[in-house]
């Protein structure tokens, strides 16, 4: 691994600028977030209600692109953190369905005509084909997802429970390497320093079992890892932390 690494530039950044790509990032999550929400609290006319709400203002931000390839790409990244969302979870938390994500899903594209579909179709390969295009979309929708299982696993209080969540995010975290070679393990470096961070700040990181999955989790990866990746891994996010903590004391 060379610390020297440049990061290949991103062919999409054209079409969605990294702030854009971030902010879809963001957009998925709060869309998934609410979904899931009001799909636990089981209020099927909220859920409907929320639904539709979320299909307008993401075609109204869609249709704010300046032109076809643009909307399509602004689609293409909103639904793959949706779906991205919507696996992680259903994946840490043993669902079989999440029947609202999959109706904002649908919804999301049933308003496409043939032309408007092809060119979305071309935008989810585009995003998949090559690790470094819409790189900042990626690594703001990993690092929350990530970041929100692991606060989802130290706020068990059942430690099977949470052992299943560690089991899950470790996974995800191998499987992220495993798909991208180049770029894999530097969004996981990313992931794991900021929760390092949270462990400085957050009380819920203080208790035994927080303490404990937390740690499991590092362990897990150094075992499903190869050394040549976790070193520069688990080197790149302490100088993150490292250089956050020096950051305070400047300020």
């Amino acid at each position: 691994m060379n610390e020297a690494f440049q990061l290949p530039a991103d062919s999409l950044a054209n079409l969605a600028s990294p702030d854009v790509q971030r902010l879809a990032a963001r957009m998925a999550q709060d869309a998934f977030t609410r979904i899931f929400r009001l799909t636990l609290e089981a209020d099927a006319a909220a859920l409907q209600a929320a639904v539709v709400e979320i299909q307008a203002r993401a075609g109204n931000w869609t249709r704010a692109a300046p032109d076809d390839a643009g909307c399509a790409l602004r689609m293409a990244l909103l639904v793959s953190g949706i779906d991205q969302w919507g696996l992680a979870y259903a994946q840490a938390f043993s669902l079989t369905a999440l029947p609202g994500v999959s109706v904002l899903l649908g919804g999301l594209r049933n308003d496409l005509d043939a032309d408007a579909d092809a060119r979305l179709q071309r935008a989810f390969a585009a995003i998949e084909e090559t690790e470094s295009d819409a790189v900042d979309f990626k690594m703001e929708l990993r690092r929350n997802i990530h970041l929100a299982l692991w606060h989802a696993m130290i706020a068990c209080t059942d430690r099977d429970e949470a052992l299943a969540i560690l089991a899950a995010l470790a996974g995800m975290l191998a499987a992220l390497v495993a798909r991208m070679p180049t770029l894999g393990w530097r969004l996981v470096a990313d992931a794991l320093a900021n929760i390092q961070l949270r462990c400085l700040s957050d009380a819920a990181a203080s208790t035994d079992l927080a303490r404990e999955t937390t740690e499991g989790l590092f362990v897990a990866l150094r075992q499903a890892l190869p050394r040549e990746v976790t070193e520069p891994m688990f080197a790149q996010a302490s100088q993150a932390v490292i250089a956050w903590q020096q950051a305070r004391r400047v300020h």
